[in-house]
């Protein structure tokens, strides 16, 4: 298997060398234009693709431009307006949710804390730091999705699971100036090339340092389990 370096902070920072030249514009892939539009985006995002989202999008946001629109809206009409995104139901009762919350408290407008952010309707600490980073130009933190989990999991660099754990990790080990782009890269890695269910090792610029490299390794350190 791939033999990790030494300690977990020269493991953190050859990672993101590597991926870094591998992937040198790597970026949010939701497409917005105000801090309304990512918000909503990266709520709809929750376990569905950006894809899919963008998707659903170039129509909602023509249609729903304001909280006052979101929180006047039909619960039913939303929830056909974004049919196709995972759990559209749900979606749609945060998103008027939402827009009744920033519309009473907020001014109508995003705020930039995050504590005002999680108190809104689907939103967690993942959805608000990538509102706060993208929306607010604040870094409070790094952002772990399932791309991030899987692959710092699978180069050794973390032993925890939950996401809140993951990131407090993550923000020992990273310089605060690597805590936004690492989401990127590692996001960008897990859609070209370590992918969950069948990565492709051969390719991977990063597979001389990954303890779970399929080419000599029985266990994916991700799931613990062993490869198929």
């Amino acid at each position: 298997m791939g033999t990790p370096l030494d300690t977990r902070d020269d493991q953190a920072a050859e990672v993101l060398d590597r991926l870094a030249e591998a992937y040198p514009d790597s970026t949010i892939s939701l497409h917005f234009t105000n801090r309304l539009e990512l918000l909503v985006a990266v709520v709809l995002s929750a376990q569905c693709t950006d894809e899919r989202v963008n998707d659903v999008t170039e129509d909602l946001f023509e249609k729903y431009q304001t909280a006052a629109d979101y929180a006047a809206a039909d619960e039913a009409e939303l929830a056909e307006n974004i049919y196709g995104i995972t759990f559209h139901n749900n979606k749609a009762g945060y998103l008027q949710s939402i827009g009744e919350t920033l519309e009473a408290e907020h001014d109508g407008e995003v705020p930039d804390t995050m504590t005002a952010l999680t108190d809104l309707s689907g939103v967690g600490r993942k959805t608000a730091n990538v509102v706060l980073q993208h929306g607010h130009d604040v870094v409070e933190g790094v952002v772990v999705d399932t791309h991030v989990q899987r692959i710092t999991r699978r180069l050794g660099i973390t032993e925890e699971e939950r996401p809140e754990a993951i990131e407090t990790e993550l923000m020992d080990l990273l310089p605060e100036s690597d805590w936004q782009q690492s989401t990127h890269l590692f996001i960008s890695h897990g859609r070209a090339v370590c992918t969950a269910r069948n990565p492709d090792c051969g390719e991977c610029v990063l597979e001389d340092v990954c303890p779970s490299s399929k080419l000599d390794s029985d266990v994916d350190l991700a799931s613990g389990e062993s490869w198929e």
